[in-house]
């Protein structure tokens, strides 16, 4: 998803660029590339009514969109080709299509439908959850209860578990890119800064992620691995149960510093399992941070979750501590009004475009992306 409030992340960033001025040379019908070696049926923006803008970000929109023949509700992330090559980003984007497209098997990961591109733009069809980020949830209610807190980080820790199985390492946990569907489940969303291939013992050494939630071996440029993660995850639970994450300060150096170098604060109103959790994840040597040796399975065995029965969690069987309210699909109560109420262009919902001289580099800057499932498992 793309967001527009809260922790920007580095290297994709949240601001929109300003719109550029005059230069159109003619209008035709878009080209529909198909490049993707799975696409058995030719999917369109026209197959697609385009309801409301639900979310905004650097390359594009997410738009609440309706299937036309089927009527189900999907979230359409539009992103601009020429955003995307002008910020050098179509790595990310082809890494985040990639990972979208082993998600499906996961209920914790949301899915990818269809990907599909135009001469000047790119479309990924996503599952559509409206429950809400985690981050407006905790902004609303500044804390959660420790039972509350603990199914969600179980939902998540469940869901980079199954991502590091695949040697894919996440990168990017915080509030923001943690949303709830309508019946209170965990749904873990935008992939753009993931890293694939990453094997058991590998590590990489990109400079990426979100400011409050970097580990410190990534602030100090050196070699991390998948821990990085279970940082992240030590760093969103601790913002569960106290407020702010554990290394917050206005002055970004200063909370550098912290991460670097301070200890959490560990108040007493958290049990003494959660504050261990929280000591083990937080630990600033990623060689003796807890999941470093069995990964998932040191959090799944830890006395924190306890009460957590991992099978009925992964089947759904768990009733959530939450449930949002929500009326239907489009009841969009749970979304920034400040996107809500932005006209839909029709530009982004057409199969129709304005060339402009940055079209031919961009058209075919995207071989593979496109995705359809077969024809059978069509909606």
């Amino acid at each position: 998803m793309i967001h527009g409030s809260g922790h920007p992340t580095i290297l994709n960033s949240r601001a929109m660029p300003s719109r550029s001025g005059p230069g159109a040379v003619e209008n035709y019908p878009a080209k529909i590339l198909n490049f993707g070696l799975f696409l058995h049926i030719r999917i369109k923006p026209s197959d697609f009514d385009y309801l409301k803008i639900i979310g905004k970000g650097s390359f594009g929109k997410v738009l609440l969109a309706r299937h036309k023949e089927s009527t189900k509700y999907y979230a359409v992330k539009v992103l601009q080709k020429k955003i995307i090559l002008k910020k050098k980003e179509q790595k990310h984007i082809m890494a985040e299509r990639s990972v979208l497209m082993k998600n499906i098997k996961h209920p914790f990961l949301v899915g990818l439908h269809y990907s599909f591109q135009t001469t000047d733009k790119l479309y990924f069809v996503l599952d559509y959850v409206n429950g809400g980020e985690l981050f407006y949830h905790l902004q609303r209610e500044r804390i959660f209860l420790e039972p509350r807190a603990r199914f969600y980080a179980a939902e998540i820790a469940s869901a980079l578990g199954y991502l590091h199985s695949l040697h894919i390492v996440y990168r990017d946990l915080k509030p923001e890119n943690i949303l709830l569907d309508s019946q209170g489940h965990i749904v873990l969303t935008d992939f753009g800064l993931c890293k694939e291939g990453l094997e058991p013992n590998g590590t990489t050494t990109t400079f990426c992620g979100t400011p409050e939630y970097l580990a410190p071996e990534v602030l100090q440029k050196q070699a991390y691995d998948r821990t990085v993660d279970w940082w992240c995850l030590g760093s969103v639970l601790y913002e569960m149960l106290y407020g702010l994450p554990p290394f917050y300060s206005r002055n970004t150096a200063e909370m550098y510093n912290n991460i670097l170098h301070k200890a959490p604060v560990l108040k007493p109103n958290v049990s003494n399992a959660g504050r261990e959790l929280l000591e083990g994840l937080l630990q600033k040597d990623r060689t003796k941070r807890l999941g470093g040796k069995d990964d998932f399975l040191e959090l799944k065995f830890h006395s924190f979750f306890s009460p957590i029965n991992w099978d009925d969690l992964m089947a759904k069987r768990i009733t959530p501590p939450f449930i949002p309210s929500v009326t239907g699909p489009t009841d969009l109560r749970h979304f920034d009004p400040e996107f809500t109420h932005l006209p839909v262009s029709s530009s982004l919902c057409t199969d129709t475009l304005t060339v402009t001289s940055s079209i031919k580099e961009a058209a075919g800057a995207f071989p593979g992306f496109s995705y359809a499932p077969p024809v059978d498992a069509f909606i």
